[in-house]
């Protein structure tokens, strides 16, 4: 079987996948081993795809600890079409404005859509600060009777990253996590809903996860929704109300069976996301201020991690440099600009280590 080379692969987006995985997909794309036949053939409507759909489920509330209060569902549309779908949902014949918090790129665009649905109220915006920090518990002060609270967990662009759970829990917590799904232990059962797109941890681009406790959708009507748009259709379908992206599904099933069997859990794989984190942090901050880091250090992504140099020049010069060496991926976001390295689930800590002798040769060198 050919070297697949994925190991450099720094990009916020698709990110990098566990080789072995990459592994298994190149044969299934040829042949399944259960059937035969390619993944890229295979119905939406087989008894293979069914289980693929019921394990994929399975795996991922072992992962975060649920139970079947829990619906796992494997939609389209991305976290896109959630920031629509959530407050079409819950913020019909609602009096109390739903809250929002602002800390970077990816909430602003979930608060612009949800504007157009009903009430919002902003409890807290970066904005003008750049968005380099994340609000303090003193500095949010949330509506006791909000339809639900919604926040990104991790801001891929500036990187930025909540550790700790926002809200009370007499409000339903909403979580964009398409960055972080899966990176380490959270207290799933205090979210009334998480959803992330698979292209970071979890997958090729294609495919978006949603759990979502079965009481979230109490008492909401059913006649003004679009089919399409109504969650329960999904969940009475088992994701397979419209045609399922069925390759991508495929390939999250495979990263929850590496995080489960090869891993061994989100706990050791927080432990190598900590070391990775923790090693391109030590070379920005060792480096007296060559790389300058955009986020608070109480506030650093252990996914994400963004940063300039002193010019633009130079900034041009490393990512010349860094492709060269076969560094993939390392622009900063067309918003911030600098450079950026994602560091996802299946980057490697040897990759890490790579990118960081690099930079300290490049720094020794300008």
């Amino acid at each position: 079987m050919t070297k697949l080379r994925n190991d450099l692969n720094f990009s916020g987006g698709p990110g990098a996948l566990p080789e072995t995985v990459l592994q298994q997909v190149q044969q299934a794309i040829l042949a399944l081993p259960e059937t035969g036949l390619s993944v890229l053939g295979m119905s939406h409507r087989s008894d293979w795809f069914a289980a693929v759909v019921e394990e994929c489920e399975n795996n991922i509330r072992t992962l975060l600890g649920l139970d079947k209060h829990y619906h796992v569902l494997l939609l389209q549309g991305g976290a896109t079409q959630q920031f629509s779908m959530i407050p079409m949902t819950l913020l019909q014949n609602q009096t109390a404005p739903a809250d929002y918090i602002h800390s970077g790129y990816w909430s602003g665009k979930s608060i612009h859509e949800a504007q157009k649905e009903g009430g919002i109220r902003t409890v807290w915006s970066g904005a003008s600060s750049g968005f380099t920090h994340l609000p303090s518990d003193s500095e949010l002060n949330f509506t006791a009777n909000a339809p639900y609270l919604h926040y990104v967990s991790n801001e891929t662009v500036e990187g930025l990253q909540f550790h700790r759970l926002l809200g009370h829990d007499r409000v339903p917590r909403i979580c964009d996590m398409s960055s972080d799904f899966l990176s380490r232990p959270i207290e799933a059962d205090k979210f009334s809903m998480i959803y992330a797109h698979a292209q970071k941890n979890m997958g090729p681009a294609g495919v978006t996860i949603v759990v979502m406790r079965d009481d979230l959708l109490e008492g909401i009507p059913t006649q003004h929704f679009a089919g399409m748009f109504d969650y329960r259709n999904h969940i009475q379908a088992h994701s397979n109300f419209n045609t399922p992206p069925v390759f991508a599904i495929y390939v999250v099933l495979l990263v929850t069976r590496w995080l489960l069997n090869d891993i061994g859990g989100l706990e050791k794989m927080a432990l190598i996301n900590q070391q990775k984190a923790e090693t391109l942090y030590r070379c920005l901050d060792d480096s007296n201020g060559f790389y300058a880091g955009r986020a608070a250090t109480a506030d650093r992504s252990l996914m994400n991690v963004s940063f300039k140099l002193a010019t633009p020049a130079l900034e041009k010069k490393i990512l010349h440099e860094s492709a060269q060496a076969g560094f993939s991926g390392l622009s900063g976001h067309r918003s911030t600009g600098g450079l950026r390295a994602s560091i996802y689930n299946g980057l490697t800590l040897g990759a890490v280590e790579q990118l960081v002798a690099f930079m300290q040769r490049f720094q020794k060198n300008a």
